[in-house]
């Protein structure tokens, strides 16, 4: 039999720590080792020998989660965070990340749903609930459409590609921008080479996307 997952809970609310712990108690293949009610308890104990997961709180009095995240982490880079979470919120969830938690799940997750996560973190996963990973993804795919935007064109190029989303021909883009034609393309042929696209209409999707 393969060695159990040893886990620690840091939780505030006293039900919720409780529950927790029954549902790691119940479960085979994990080893439940203690839970802590603050993150300054945790901190205070913790070594980074006794764990391989540790599932933390985010809203606590005193050090908050992502703060003990951060201080743990490089103590024991081989201990997995799990940070376990009401809050919804891009900002908590990419200081969470940045501080070196590997997933991030909401409280209401089920019994079904958290032990397989707890399991999947230690194969190499990053566990997230559905909408925390619906979240994230929207997040880098704006983050990577502004990059787009404001970064990798200049304000020439941009122009260019506005007035193609326009159906401008090049001949009335040159005029417009008070250009050659040959100017026009030698932007055009920038502009692809930028996006990694090969015709107006994937430029155009590009920079301006739905």
């Amino acid at each position: 039999m393969k060695n159990r997952v040893r886990v620690i809970v840091v939780e505030d609310d006293e039900e919720i720590r409780d529950l927790v712990r029954a549902i790691l108690l119940d479960d085979p293949g994990i080893h439940f080792v203690k839970a802590f009610s603050s993150g300054d308890r945790f901190l205070h104990d913790f070594t980074g020998e006794e764990a391989d997961v540790v599932i933390m709180d985010i809203n606590m009095p005193g050090s908050n989660g992502i703060e003990c995240v951060a201080r743990a982490k490089p103590m024991a880079p081989r201990v997995q965070f799990i940070i376990s979470t009401v809050f919804e919120n891009p900002s908590y969830i990419f200081q969470a990340l940045c501080a070196g938690a590997t997933g991030y799940l909401l409280k209401s997750l089920s019994a079904q749903e958290l032990v397989p996560a707890i399991h999947g973190v230690m194969e190499g996963g990053s566990p997230m609930s559905p909408a925390i990973a619906r979240m994230v993804v929207s997040s880098f795919q704006g983050q990577a459409r502004a990059t787009i935007s404001d970064h990798q064109l200049t304000p020439k190029e941009r122009e260019i590609v506005d007035g193609l989303a326009a159906g401008l021909m090049y001949k009335e883009i040159a005029e417009k921008g008070g250009i050659s034609i040959g100017t026009v393309r030698v932007h055009i042929r920038n502009i692809y080479e930028k996006l990694q696209v090969k015709s107006r209409h994937e430029a155009v999707r590009k920079v301006h996307p739905g």
